[in-house]
Parts: structure tokens; sequence; C-alpha cells
């Protein structure tokens, strides 16, 4: 391995066209929905060519999932305050200022059609909630070990990220600081 090939930073040319295809994904959805738009039209948006995402990412279906995972990484990432209703109600404002930000409808509605697409797109779902799946039970047996309540991921996927899933997809937004601690006061009862 030469001195050059040793010194690739992250955040060099390869994360710049990341970064690129990533936002050109987020916006193809946005515009146009699911299953409305091709690899070569991502490629043309990101100024890139279209083997160069099937060489990084293999299928489009991949990459779909990689921008929901990154996404949700980023912007909603496990917190880890202390204590679990301290960790809930972080993790559910983070959740909140993700999906109702400028690309979250579109990133929620990416991942609801990686679910239901029953084709090419079900093992990139399967991924992501794997993935969603495996942070929250992280933040959970963090609080195990601490000698908190034990509780389980479908709980926290079921009184807290759904009900703000739902109303983010039917447009019943702002969702306040008031009615996220009602959500997580609800499921510590």
């Amino acid at each position: 391995m030469s001195e050059r090939q040793a010194a690739r930073r992250p955040g060099g040319r390869s994360a710049r066209i990341g970064a690129e295809v990533h936002r050109a994904v987020t916006d193809l959805v946005r515009e146009r929905g699911y299953g409305n738009f091709t690899v070569g039209e991502v490629a043309a948006r990101a100024g890139v060519a279209d083997s160069s995402i099937y060489r990084r990412w293999g299928s489009l279906e991949a990459l779909l999932s990689e921008v929901a995972l990154s996404r949700l990484n980023e912007q909603s990432p496990m917190p880890d305050t202390g204590s679990l209703e301290g960790d809930l109600r972080t993790y559910a404002a983070n959740v909140a200022r993700e999906i109702t930000g400028p690309d979250g409808l579109a990133v929620v509605r990416l991942a609801v059609a990686l679910s239901g697409d029953g084709g090419p797109g079900l093992p990139a779902a399967d991924g992501l909630r794997a993935e969603r799946m495996r942070q929250l039970q992280s933040m959970l047996d963090r609080a195990g070990e601490r000698g908190e309540q034990a509780l389980d991921a479908f709980a926290v996927l079921d009184h807290i990220m759904a009900p703000m899933y739902i109303r983010v997809l039917f447009g019943m937004v702002p969702l306040t600081p008031e009615y996220l601690d009602g959500l997580v006061d609800h499921l510590l009862r």
C-alpha cells in the first residue's frame, strides 16, 4: 500500500461525493417520492457517474437505506444523559427535530416506502429497522445496567416514535415539547 493510499482521509473527496449523492437522493425523494427516479438521475444530480454509485452502494435500495439510516444517526443519535427518563426525553426531541426538519418528511416517506416495497427495498428496510432497534436496545441496556426500569425497545417504538411519525405523515405538526414530554410520561407510568 502506498503512502498516498494510506493517507486517505475521511472528509476528503470520497466523503464529499457521498454527501452530494445523499443530498441528491433526499431531494429526489422529496420531489418525486420513492420509486420515481433512477440511479442515473441520482448520479446526474450529484455530478457523478452511475457506475460510481453502483460500485459504492451496489443498488438504489442499498443507497436509499444508507441515506435514511445516516439521517437518523446524524439527527437523532442515541443520547446518554445518565438516566432513562433523560435519554427518552432527549431522544424524542432529537427524533421530532429530525422528522419535522426540512427533509424530515422525505426521509420518513423513504423509510415507509422501503418497508412497503416488498421487493428489492425490503432487505434495505429490514437493515434500517434492525439498526434502529439495536440502537434503542443499547440505550435501554444502559438504563438496565444503572438499575433503572427495564423497557422493551418495542415499547419505545409504540409509545414514543410511532405517534410522532403518524402525526408527521398526516401533517399534524408541530410536535411541541409538551406533547413529547407527555409521550415519555405515558411510557414511564
